[in-house]
Formats: C-alpha cells, structure tokens, sequence
C-alpha cells in the first residue's frame, strides 16, 4: 500500500470513528496516528486500513479493543521525578494560600500521575482540602486507574522515583500488595474524580488551581494542542499553574501570552492574565 494510500484511508478511518463513536482523532499528530495504526494492523490481521474500518462500523465490540491503539497508556508514578519535586517546593507554598483546592489532571491514561500527586498533596497536609479531577477518552484506562492496582513488579521503579521526587515518607506506606498486584489505598482517591472528558470536543468544566498535562500534547498537531491549552488557561484561576510534559512548550501556541514560565526546566507555568 503506498503511502498516499494508506493516509486517504486513515482520514475515512477517523472520520468513520468519530460518526460512529464520536471520538475525535482529527486532530492527531499524522506520524504517531501512523505508526499506532500499523500496529493495530498487525495485532487485528488486517491488511489495509478499510479492513480496520469496516470492523470499526459493523462489530460493536471492536472498537473498544482499537481504542487502546489509539491513545497511549504510558506513564509511572512520580514520571520525571524534577517534575514532582519542582511542585512540592515551588509550587506547594502558594497553593497553601487557597481554602480549598481543584486539581486536574487531563489525560490521566491509567492513573499514575492522579496517584503521585495525592501521594504528594497528602505528605504535604493538603490532600483533605483538594479536589482531584482525572480525565481521559479511555474508558478502559479510566477503569484501571480508578482501581488503582498496579504490577508488583513495577512497584520498585515508582519507589526510586518518589524518594527522587522528595518523599517523606515510604510508599509503601501508600499500597498493599497481594497476588503479584499492588493495591494502592482507597482514601488516596477519595478526593478524586474520574472522569470521561475530550481535549479535542469537550468543555472547561471548573475553575483549577493546577493543570497537570503531561505528555499528551505531543500527540496533537498544532490546533488541537491550541485547542487544549485554551481550555487549560480558561479553566485556570487567575496565578494558577501549569504542567506540561518535557517535551512539551508554550512557546508557540496562541495561549503563551498568557502564561509567565515559573519552573523553567520542568515546564511549569503560571498563568499570568
């Protein structure tokens, strides 16, 4: 199949999943929708993207298995150690200066980042009073996160990264392992909220006072990465923060203007309008 092909079929592809399914991947990086297709080629024995298709319209149980193809379900607790540490000291001391608190953390994949950051809120006398919105497109990875049970065998990497992210405690403090799985504790997501929400098609929904979207916008070509900082800035209360991923930046989007850099190297900003 040539390449020009291949993309005339990707774009019926995501047209047909967001009038069936009303998804939208519109806005997708190209080289990444690419790469994630052709493997979902592979794992479902198909030889062209119509095959992929035609299951996507006429089998109801097929594209919830496509899904996890389509958006990417990588991330660990306390990803980017600096990240969480920037946080707990930059970032900590002014959000102690609201009543109450609303975090987001959009694109929540599995859950690892809503756990880091209770782990942290609560090790730092705030947990009780915040809110923990955690969105995502996936229902099944909204699933997982709100169990929040995790491989064992992860478990020990999570560990390196929260004695990296200034831990001050065990996080084994946090978890209960059984059966080969760690289960971490009910009371960390009693303040949190999963839920289904869409970067590319949904709303602003609350007022935060932090906004963590980390890795998520470098799969978005550049409206749609404009399309979900503006949402970030207008769901932002006046001083509130920003994260994005490592690889991620305000510097060319529509929004910079209304955001000051705050933690430099950890791609923490605050919201300046």
């Amino acid at each position: 199949m040539s390449d020009q092909t291949f993309d005339i079929e990707m774009g019926l592809l995501v047209d047909a999943i967001y009038l069936r399914w009303h998804f939208d991947f519109r806005g997708y990086a190209q080289a990444s929708l690419r790469r994630r297709l052709k493997t979902a080629m592979g794992r479902f024995s198909c030889t062209s993207l119509s095959q992929l298709q035609d299951k996507v319209l006429h089998q109801s149980d097929f594209f919830p298995a496509l899904l996890d193809y389509l958006t990417v379900q990588v991330s660990e607790m306390f990803r980017d150690p600096d990240y969480f540490l920037a946080l707990r000291r930059e970032v900590v001391p002014l959000l102690r200066t609201y009543p109450s608190l609303k975090i987001w953390v959009a694109g929540c994949s599995t859950g690892e980042e809503v756990y880091s950051l209770a782990i942290l809120l609560r090790e730092e006398g705030l947990l009780e009073r915040t809110l923990i919105y955690a969105t995502d497109i996936n229902p099944q990875a909204l699933q997982q996160a709100e169990a929040g049970i995790y491989e064992l065998d992860r478990i020990a990497g999570f560990t390196l990264n929260h004695q990296r992210a200034g831990g001050k405690s065990s996080l084994s403090d946090y978890y209960t392992a059984a059966y080969g799985r760690a289960v971490f504790d009910k009371s960390l997501r009693r303040n949190v909220v999963f839920s289904d929400h869409s970067l590319a098609t949904d709303s602003v929904f609350a007022e935060m006072q932090l906004v963590s979207c980390r890795n998520v916008l470098i799969y978005f070509d550049r409206p749609l990465q404009d399309r979900a900082l503006g949402l970030f800035r207008d769901a932002l209360c006046r001083k509130g923060f920003l994260g994005l991923g490592s690889k991620e930046s305000l510097r060319f989007s529509s929004c910079a203007s209304a955001f000051a850099e705050f933690v430099r190297e950890e791609r923490i900003y605050q919201k300046s309008l």
